[in-house]
Parts: structure tokens; sequence; C-alpha cells
């Protein structure tokens, strides 16, 4: 989003990578408006975490709330208003290009030769499922240490979300939908196969979606949208629940050391492997551990 001088905007990046950034924004701009014109110099989504704003382009405009998603398209031109004293504040999705045509192909693809502008929408629905993903996206990114934060599932979970709001405003306004190969169930589940077999061998490594798919001569969203749907989960969580698996198959061999353990299947810490065992299985490594020890005594 394009800023105005006038606007008391404040910007924070959240996340970025090759693929994706993530930028949260705080507007505190009191009711009025609209402002002076603003340019988009980027293609991007924004979902709204409170307040709103108008949208005004040509004649027309556009309220957006935290009900919906809001597009951008790069080279649009607009101006902004706010019916309300309260300002706005969200979250600014803004893909890589090359990544943002493969997603539109992928769930439009009557819509991936567009002439010029990325978005024939300028807002969408943004459901309850997606809202509080969005939040709990903001959080942890917000909260976890940088070296504790895989940047395989902040990829994937923002991926996600712009391919579901997406989706969702493409239903919406009643664009016609894909139609699948004949072949392509058959080619998904060799893919997602292919996705396992490549996490089994790289469970140590801090790997990102860009590696996994380029190693698959795939896209990024491709495979992330494949593996999901034919695993129904995402590639991070599959992920971590292969590392933690095998630390509890390690544990019950005799393993004593959990610092080397959890740094050997990539945890940042044992604090991080603590937590993150805690939540799977319900107990600490130190528990199962001693827990195998006496039932191997008796």
């Amino acid at each position: 989003m394009a800023t105005s001088s006038e606007l008391p905007l404040e910007f924070r990046t959240l996340h970025a990578s090759p693929l994706v950034a993530v930028r949260e924004y705080v507007c505190r701009a009191c009711r009025g408006g609209p402002e002076e014109e603003e340019y988009s110099e980027a293609n991007h989504i924004v979902l709204m975490r409170s307040g709103a704003f108008c949208k005004h382009f040509g004649r027309r405009g556009v309220t957006a709330d935290v009900n919906q998603a809001v597009f951008f398209s790069k080279g649009s031109t607009y101006r902004v208003s706010h019916p309300a004293d309260c300002g706005d504040r969200g979250t600014i999705f803004a893909p890589a290009p090359s990544l943002l045509d493969e997603v539109i192909r992928e769930i439009e693809p009557s819509w991936a030769d567009r002439p010029q502008q990325a978005f024939p929408f300028v807002t969408g629905p943004c459901g309850t499922e997606t809202f509080w993903r969005h939040r709990e996206l903001v959080r942890r990114l917000e909260t976890a240490a940088s070296e504790s934060l895989e940047p395989l599932w902040a990829d994937e979970t923002a991926l996600e979300l712009v391919a579901d709001v997406l989706e969702a405003a493409f239903e919406r306004h009643g664009l016609p939908r894909r139609r699948r190969r004949p072949d392509t169930e058959v080619d998904h589940t060799e893919l997602a196969e292919a996705v396992k077999t490549e996490l089994v061998g790289r469970l140590g490594e801090r790997i990102t979606l860009d590696e996994i798919a380029h190693s698959l001569n795939t896209s990024p969203f491709h495979l992330a949208r494949v593996f999901h749907a034919q695993t129904g989960m995402p590639v991070h969580r599959y992920l971590t629940g292969l590392r933690l698996r095998t630390a509890l198959g390690r544990l019950e061999q005799g393993a004593d050391d959990l610092t080397a353990l959890a740094l050997e299947l990539n945890f940042s810490s044992h604090s991080h492997f603590t937590d993150a065992f805690r939540r799977e299985f319900g107990c600490t490594p130190s528990q199962a551990r001693n827990g195998h020890r006496r039932r191997r005594a008796r």
C-alpha cells in the first residue's frame, strides 16, 4: 500500500522471504477524507485486524473492514477516507510476482492471461476461519523468537491465507471455476509422496518451501496446496510430526542428551523442543524418557 505523507501511518515487517512478505500497518487517522491520491507500487492483499477505511477510485468507493479482504493491483490509484475516528490496523501480504501469478493460475486459469491488473475485484470475503488463522499468524510472528520460527511454517501459512482469500473472492464475484484434468489426481498423489520422501531425508535441516519445491521441479504454492489436499495437513506440520515422533523413538532407544537431540532434529533449543513435544504428546521429553526407563526396569 502506498502511503500519503499526510497520513499517520506506521509499518513494521513481520516476515520476509523470497516467496512472500508480511507487514503490519497501523493508521491513526481520524474521521475524514478522502485524502490525496495514492498509488499501489505492487500487488498485495490486506486483511484487517481492527477499524475500517474507505477506498475511492473514480466515482466508486468500497468500505474495507474486518469482514473483508482488500485487494490492491499494481499500478492502481485510489484515495482513502475514514468513516470513524478509530483508525485502522491490518496486515499486508505481498507475494512475489511470479508466485502470485502461479497462485492465480492454480485457482483461476481463466484470469491467468489478464491484461494488466492482477485482481478483477477490490474486496472479497474473509470468513471466520480465515480471520482467526490470520490473527494466529500475526501473533506468532510477533512473539516467536526468530531462531525458533520455521521459515517453512511462515511461508506456507501466509500463502495459504493468500490463496484462500483469492479463491473466496473469485467465488463471491461469480467468476468461472477451474476444471481439473482426469490425470490430475494421480499427479497430485505422486507429488505428495515425493514431498514425504524429501522431508524424511532432511529431518535435521532448516529447509524452506522454496527449496523443497525447487528440488522437485514444481512451484512452492502448487506443492503446498497439493500436499495439504492429499495429506490433510500442511507441509510444516507434517515435518514437525516426523521430527517429534523420531525424537520419541530416540528417547525409547536411550537418548539422554535432550539438547543434542533437539539440535539434531533442527529444533532451535531445548525449550523449543520441549514445548513442541508437550503439544504433540502431552508430556515433556524428559517425562517420556523417564517413563520408558521405569517401564524397562519393571
